[in-house]
């Protein structure tokens, strides 16, 4: 499943802020695909977001060995709620 969010700049409202798209599976993973400002671009063509679901399918399909080695090898970048104050 993807997601896409809006993430307001503050003092900017919801028009100048953030897209954001992200594959989840409820309560289990969660991957960052891609961010744009909608001051940069108004949405993502749609042979885009086909790739970024493929990609983020793939993610949330993917193994934890395989995990960890993107994670290893600075493909991915783990975030865990505990670091939510960073």
């Amino acid at each position: 499943m993807s997601g896409n969010t809006l993430l307001a700049r503050t003092g900017q409202g919801r028009s100048g802020g953030y897209r954001l798209l992200i594959a989840y599976r409820s309560g289990k993973r969660a991957v960052f695909l891609y961010g744009f400002a909608k001051s940069e671009r108004d949405n993502i063509e749609a042979d885009e977001l086909e790739t970024l679901k493929e990609i983020g399918a793939a993610w949330l399909e993917a193994k934890k060995e395989r995990l960890e080695y993107a994670i290893n090898e600075g493909i991915l970048r783990e975030v865990s709620y505990e670091d939510k104050n960073q």
